[in-house]
């Protein structure tokens, strides 16, 4: 008999056409990985040739200079391009649409999306201002120095335009297909968050105990946010613009692009003002979610013709 379409949860939509087999998920981890592996190497590949045609110097090691801004850009370049093998790999491995990444309709709700960014701007930027308060948990008194107008109109245009993409493929990469990688076996969302939370924060680097916990609570809200509204709008939403104002002020900094320093590194002060946002940011949207009737399950076979135009 011809199959019929289940009404499934976000974490589950790997299932979605029947086609599951246990091996698909590690298939498509692996495509992803690899990908991961081409395109870092493809844009450290570019950076070079390009920085040979343009005579920029050379480091010690040998590898083009291209300065802090330069060197942010390859880095988000590397990161935004990840995007693509995602979807890649829900098509090819998993044989399921492409967009049962995104959200349970198959497609990325923008009207969504925008409430969602709308909601966040005011509480990041709130909490961005009062971490700019919060005295140095180093003891330090660094003085912060003007980049100049040319350096701060280039750093924000690149910011500006790589970071939504770079932030949105994390998103993806985590929340989107590790989450629904586990969650082709396992029926609790629980087993499916927890793992890909840890590999959040480890991927951000080892800074202080603070700041891992933060980066793993970020990964804990937004993937409830995701299985809660059956999408990633919620949690790229929260991602670009927490990247966006902080990239954005590092921007103006003399430096600041250039510095290793992540979330990774945050004191216990900034932490805990993160985690009145975000949960903050989770309660507001979840309440919109329930009043806009946001979908969060797949609407099924039965109920396909009734999911409505921004669910």
């Amino acid at each position: 008999p011809p199959y019929t379409a289940p009404s499934l949860p976000y974490h589950r939509l790997a299932l979605v056409t029947g086609r599951h087999r246990w091996w698909r998920p590690l298939a498509g981890t692996a495509l992803v990985l690899g990908s991961a592996l081409v395109v870092a190497v493809a844009v450290m590949a570019g950076g070079e040739i390009t920085g040979a045609l343009l005579d920029r110097p050379v480091d010690k090691d040998g590898f083009r200079v291209w300065g802090g801004i330069g060197e942010t850009g390859l880095a988000l370049l590397s990161l935004a391009l990840l995007t693509p093998p995602v979807l890649l790999a829900a098509h090819w491995a998993q044989r399921r649409p492409a967009g049962t990444v995104s959200s349970v309709t198959g497609r990325l709700r923008w009207g969504w999306l925008g409430r969602c960014l709308a909601v966040g701007l005011p509480l990041v930027a709130g909490s961005l201002g009062v971490m700019l308060l919060l005295p140095d948990p180093s003891g330090g008194s660094e003085d912060m120095v003007w980049a100049g107008l040319p350096d701060f109109l280039l750093g924000l245009a690149m910011v500006c335009v790589l970071v939504p993409f770079q932030a949105s493929a994390e998103e993806y990469v985590f929340r989107g297909w590790l989450t629904q990688a586990v969650g082709a076996w396992c029926r609790s969302p629980w087993v499916a968050v927890v793992p890909q939370a840890l590999l959040f924060a480890c991927a951000h680097g080892w800074g202080t105990p603070w700041g891992f916990a933060d980066l793993t609570a970020f990964g804990l809200i937004a993937s409830l946010l995701t299985i809660r509204t059956g999408g990633l709008e919620a949690a790229i939403g929260l991602h670009v613009l927490n990247n966006l104002l902080a990239m954005g002020l590092s921007a103006a900094i003399a430096g600041a692009l250039a510095s290793e320093e992540t979330a990774a590194d945050m004191g216990a002060a900034a932490v805990g003002v993160d985690v009145v946002m975000l949960c903050g940011y989770a309660t507001v949207v979840l309440w919109l979610a329930r009043r806009h009737r946001i979908a969060a399950v797949s609407p099924g076979a039965e109920t396909g013709a009734e999911a409505g135009a921004d669910r």
